[in-house]
């Protein structure tokens, strides 16, 4: 399939600046495995261009850079995060405590190195940590952190655009630890109106806290609008008082 030949993708992908912007191919032709093209770069700028295109980064080390936009989209609206009986209890008892940004670089090493059901966190590569920790030193990244006895045990990160919250991966060092974490990060951005969790990809753990399959086109819809409103850039390290 020529829009997946690297060969012919290898130079087509400008290094840019968060200011500038990245035309990606229509996310309709992309491939049935939802793979919208091949090669380039992570710069501020093309990344952010993919996200707000609805593409994602996705692949493994020793590979090219692959741009999905999977469907169907697995999301979740904040108001339908589901807490367990069992998540209620583990709350209640004030085990874990919460921060947000107040680490991202250790929860980006980790979601890297600690393997989790359901998910393979070898597809996070030193290029993608870079990238990553980059976009959160300009405002874009960010990281919820869990602790226990001031031992950080669980985490998530992803990326801020508009109202659309663009979640990456999480680790668990604890039982639970994850799920608190996701949890935690859809009531929060709940309350500051935030309209969407992209999640990528289905996994039964995500399922199990309420997110869902939507058609790709209405994703779209969704996230277009969402990037209308104005972004939360900065440290939201004050996010949870």
């Amino acid at each position: 399939m020529d829009k997946v030949n690297p060969k012919k993708r290898k130079n087509s992908f400008p290094c840019l600046n968060e200011t500038e912007f990245f035309k990606f191919p229509p996310v309709s032709n992309a491939s049935p495995e939802g793979i919208v093209g091949i090669e380039g770069n992570l710069s501020p700028g093309m990344l952010i261009s993919a996200y707000k295109q609805g593409i994602f980064p996705w692949y493994s080390k020793g590979e090219p850079i692959m741009w999905w936009s999977p469907n169907p989209r697995m999301v979740l609206f904040p108001e339908n995060v589901h807490i367990s009986k069992s998540m209620k209890r583990i709350f209640a008892r004030g085990n874990f405590t919460f921060t947000i940004d107040n680490n991202f670089n250790e929860v980006i090493g980790l979601c890297g190195s600690i393997s989790r059901k359901d998910e393979d966190g070898t597809w996070i590569t030193s290029e993608m940590k870079d990238a990553y920790i980059n976009l959160h030193e300009l405002g874009w990244g960010h990281s919820l952190e869990v602790w226990e006895d001031n031992e950080l045990v669980g985490g998530l990160y992803g990326l801020s655009i508009g109202s659309v919250f663009f979640g990456e991966s999480m680790f668990s060092r604890r039982t639970n630890a994850s799920k608190a974490a996701f949890i935690v990060l859809a009531q929060t951005l709940g309350k500051l109106g935030f309209s969407m969790i992209d999640c990528q990809l289905y996994t039964s753990h995500l399922e199990s806290l309420g997110a869902e399959k939507i058609d790709r086109k209405v994703y779209l819809e969704l996230l277009n609008k969402g990037l209308e409103a104005e972004t939360y850039r900065g440290n939201w390290y004050n996010m949870l008082e």
